[in-house]
C-alpha cells in the first residue's frame, strides 16, 4: 500500500520546509515507490506537485514560509503509473474552494459509486479518485462532507485532505 506523509507548521518555524518533505517522502518510499507527489497551499493557490518516480529519485521545491505540505509515495494498484494523472495528490474543487487528497488503502465499490452516485467519467483509472469526485459533488469541503464521503466508500482508507486554510 501507499505511503502517507505531511507537515504542518505553526507560525512558520521550520526554516526548510522542502528538506523536510523530501526526508519524510524517502522514509515513506517503503510504502511505495511506483509514483511520489506533495501538495501545498500558498497564498490560496493549490500547487501540486508528482510524476511517476519514486521518492528516491525526486527533489522537491516548497516555496519558503509554507506552512502545510501534504505527501503520497504511491504503491500502484490500480491504474497504471505512467500515467500522471492516477498519482496521487489529487486536485479538487467544491465550489470556489481548491482541495488536495491522497489516499491510501483499497476501496471495493468505486466503480458501484461511479453508477449510483452519477459520478462523471474521468481519464482517472484508480479507485482513489471515487473520494474527490463525492466531495466535489457535495459542492462543500468540511467536516459533514468528509464524513459523507467517508461513509460511502467501503474498503480499508486513510484519507488526506489539504485545502486553502492547510
Amino acid at each position: 500500500m501507499c505511503g502517507l506523509y505531511g507537515v504542518l507548521s505553526y507560525g512558520n518555524k521550520v526554516k526548510d520546509m522542502a528538506e523536510i518533505t523530501e526526508a519524510l517522502a524517502v522514509e515513506s518510499a517503503v510504502r511505495g515507490t511506483d509514483a511520489t507527489g506533495i501538495a501545498y497551499n500558498k497564498n490560496g493557490k493549490m500547487t501540486v506537485f508528482k510524476k511517476s518516480k519514486s521518492a528516491y529519485e525526486m527533489s522537491f521545491s516548497v516555496p519558503k514560509n509554507t506552512v502545510a505540505v501534504m505527501g503520497h509515495t504511491r504503491h500502484a494498484t490500480q491504474g497504471t503509473l505512467n500515467f500522471n494523472g492516477n498519482n496521487h495528490p489529487f486536485k479538487g474543487m467544491c465550489g470556489n474552494e481548491e482541495f488536495a487528497l491522497a489516499h491510501n488503502g483499497v476501496l471495493w465499490n468505486d466503480k458501484e459509486l461511479r453508477v449510483t452516485e452519477n459520478l462523471p467519467q474521468t481519464s482517472v483509472e484508480t479507485d482513489s479518485y471515487v473520494a474527490v469526485q463525492l466531495l466535489e459533488k457535495n459542492k462543500t469541503l468540511d467536516f459533514n462532507s468528509l464524513q459523507a464521503m467517508a461513509e460511502k466508500v467501503e474498503g480499508s482508507f486513510v484519507f488526506t485532505v489539504l485545502d486553502r486554510d492547510d
